[in-house]
């Protein structure tokens, strides 16, 4: 238990197949120490979702943005559908955004397209950036680093040490999941290691990538002290320090509008 320090930086509770019940999901993820949760938008569908629950909700804060797996759907028409969702007063970034080519849902030119209408996006409005990448991080980060793109969240970090050196270059933040806690994760411990501990954040991706001794089943905000701990003895540290370091590591990245008040319901 954590004293409602730690801050969930990244999960989908937007996805109602896996989330039915935000309300109950909220409580046990209050009653475990989380004292804000932010949704990530990956579509029009899953952002608009993702701000009705966060304006729904005290604690509770979102992105919105399209996923490169989701590029194929991009068009003119959803610059205006973010521009709009932006004026929510919880969003708090643009994302997750980004390059994927372990699938191939959406072709490279339409991840790039969606990308770098999207940074435009963020740039005019000066929002911040959460970025998703697999198998993808030497073309991302070429593009970032063309673009001089400071202070990206690189969310569910899992690039190489040269990756995380040249992310280094940008002020870079990255988000540490449920695979820190894995026992086959020996090389991204040492990763971590070699990253700046005011760049780290917490994050479950629930309801993905479970943490030990969860692994393979769905997970939940509840489960982030689990990662706190497999952070915090990856780096030596006792879980209150790691839980007040992420928390204040979350607070300046999101900046003034995240806000730690308890997640229950406003309606």
């Amino acid at each position: 238990m954590t004293n409602g320090q730690l801050i969930e930086t990244h999960c989908h509770l937007n996805d109602s197949e896996a989330f039915p019940d935000v309300s109950q999901a909220l409580k046990r993820a209050h009653d475990a120490g989380i004292a804000a949760c932010i949704v990530i938008g990956i579509d029009e569908d899953s952002s608009r979702k993702a701000v009705e629950l966060s304006e729904a909700y005290s604690g509770l804060y979102c992105t919105v943005g399209w996923h490169p797996n989701h590029a194929q759907t991009w068009s003119d028409q959803s610059i205006i559908v973010l521009q709009e969702l932006m004026q929510s007063q919880k969003v708090l970034a643009i994302g997750e955004i980004g390059l994927d080519y372990h699938w191939e849902y959406a072709t490279r030119e339409q991840q790039f397209r969606a990308l770098n209408e999207q940074l435009d996006l963020a740039q005019k409005h000066q929002m911040r950036t959460v970025f998703h990448c697999r198998e993808a991080y030497s073309d991302l980060l070429d593009l970032l680093e063309k673009r001089d793109w400071k202070e990206p969240l690189l969310h569910c970090f899992s690039g190489s040490l040269s990756d995380a050196q040249r992310a280094q270059e940008l002020g870079a933040y990255f988000g540490i999941d449920g695979p820190i806690t894995y026992k086959n994760a020996e090389v991204l411990r040492e990763i971590v290691r070699t990253l700046p501990h005011d760049r780290l954040v917490l994050e479950t991706d629930a309801p993905y990538l479970s943490p030990h001794p969860f692994r393979g089943k769905p997970n939940e905000p509840a489960l982030l002290p689990l990662v706190n701990a497999g952070l915090a003895a990856t780096l030596g540290l006792d879980a209150q320090a790691c839980a007040q370091m992420t928390t204040a590591n979350a607070q300046r990245f999101f900046g003034p509008r995240l806000k730690l008040d308890l997640p229950e319901s406003n309606s």
